[in-house]
């Protein structure tokens, strides 16, 4: 198949890279011109505007947008609203509130996909896990594309409506933040508890055969490995919150009590006051480790 991709930052990127390394064909467009030249360079096909993307993909056109939430996406939206057409597919791979997706889906003359994605940067190797909201034939005409990218026929699965896959995205990153505080409060204690430990080497132990084993509990390993087990300069801060707000927003609305997703939420704004929480200090370093986000240190 033929794909054209809407924005290459570095989640973009890894989408074409896998898409060509399947064996298929990419038409890539972004508005850093260093950008489209790493994607012609890896053996897409350069446009250097949406139109002339859209002309390179012909009477049935497969997209997949891969740009910031929020107002990007509707402005791509809206340059692509004359170029498109019912048979047309448009996958949203970003982090789109779902009520947003919805909106889009019925105002979008295409067929709309929302896409959420889970994997970091650690999918350029792995492929991502990726949640799908829209039409099922949409879903259908694009899997060769989502086996791709994803970690095989295993890692997608059509969630639902329109909405449905950035709304399990949204929850996903919800139970994320839970399970990042835990990590975080378990570590803490053993780190200010009744015994000097070692905790890279705790967290090495954790990680083959406990119960609690993870991903991301190879991140904190990785964390104390680089870091130190006192974690170093790694400050208390702990960006990020959005879709988390929405997790809890959502309990609100269903009335299904979230208490861990609550407490974590808290935390990340608690940590924008400077009080040195180690848990804290953690959650900061393993957000690097799966997303590559900026480490924010002490000054």
């Amino acid at each position: 198949m033929e794909l054209g991709v809407i924005g290459l930052g570095r989640m973009g990127q890894i989408v074409v890279d896998r898409v060509l390394a399947a064996g298929h064909d990419v038409v890539a467009f972004d508005l850093d011109e260093a950008a489209i030249e790493a994607a012609a360079a890896a053996g897409a096909t350069p446009a250097d505007s949406i139109a002339e993307l859209c002309d390179h993909l012909g009477s049935e056109k497969r997209l997949w947008l891969m740009v910031p939430a929020g107002a990007p996406v509707d402005a791509t939206l809206e340059e692509l609203e004359p170029l498109i057409e019912a048979d047309d597919v448009v996958v949203d791979g970003g982090n789109s509130y779902y009520e947003e997706s919805v909106r889009r889906a019925e105002a979008c003359p295409a067929a709309y996909l929302d896409c959420g994605t889970s994997g970091g940067p650690a999918g350029a190797e792995l492929g991502f896990s990726l949640m799908i909201g829209g039409p099922e034939w949409a879903y259908e005409e694009l899997e060769p594309a989502f086996d791709a990218v994803a970690t095989g026929p295993d890692g997608h699965a059509r969630m639902g409506p329109a909405g449905s896959g950035h709304y399990v995205k949204m929850v996903h990153n919800g139970v994320e933040y839970a399970l990042m505080q835990a990590y975080g409060e378990g570590f803490e204690l053993l780190h200010e508890g009744r015994y000097d430990l070692d905790l890279e080497a705790v967290a090495s132990v954790w990680n083959n055969g406990a119960v609690i084993r993870s991903w991301l509990l190879e991140l904190c390993e990785e964390a104390f490995r680089e870091e130190g087990t006192d974690l170093g300069d790694v400050a208390d801060r702990i960006e990020g919150g959005s879709t988390g707000t929405w997790t809890v927003q959502e309990g609100l609305a269903q009335e299904v009590p979230l208490p861990l997703i609550y407490t974590a939420l808290s935390e990340r704004f608690g940590s924008r006051a400077d009080d040195g929480r180690f848990s804290r200090r953690l959650a900061n370093r393993m957000r690097y480790g799966f997303g590559r986000h900026e480490v924010q240190r002490r000054e």
